[in-house]
């Protein structure tokens, strides 16, 4: 059989792979997580089987990124190909080094094995974040 997988399905696919691998998941996990074999994460990430969007949105919600992210940095559509298409403006810019620190302080955090100091990192980071405006349960009274 010969691979019949398009350009577009090869760049989502190996958005799905390498944010898999940057959380050092496996795609046995992944594919556990989604109740499909790691077989079927093979073939999304090779392209070799199209994601439908609503598979998209579960890969996403599974890797911690919105669907979108699998698309970014796709090039333009050849310039053979005319009609309807718009120029390439992305609806949303995702900033990749708050997603690579908050990977990093994550899996650091999945390390800690004692159940008080992980406590107490969360206290600390949820004391030095910014103030938001949805209360905590500290804030009765």
């Amino acid at each position: 059989m010969t691979n019949n997988a398009n350009k577009v399905d090869r760049h989502v696919g190996g958005r799905v792979k390498t944010r898999r691998q940057q959380l050092g998941m496996s795609q046995e996990k992944l594919g556990s997580a989604l109740g499909i074999t790691f077989q079927q994460i093979q073939k999304y990430e090779k392209g070799t089987n199209r994601i439908s969007a609503s598979r998209l949105q579960q890969i996403g919600a599974a890797l911690g990124v919105p669907a979108g992210y699998f698309f970014e940095g796709l090039q333009d559509a050849p310039s053979h190909v005319s009609g309807f298409a718009e120029p390439a403006t992305p609806a949303y810019t995702v900033s990749t080094t708050p997603a690579d620190e908050g990977l990093r302080l994550m899996r650091a955090f999945m390390r800690i094995g004692d159940p008080a100091v992980r406590g107490r990192i969360i206290e600390l980071a949820e004391s030095i974040a910014e103030p938001r405006d949805i209360p905590s349960n500290s804030d009765e009274g």
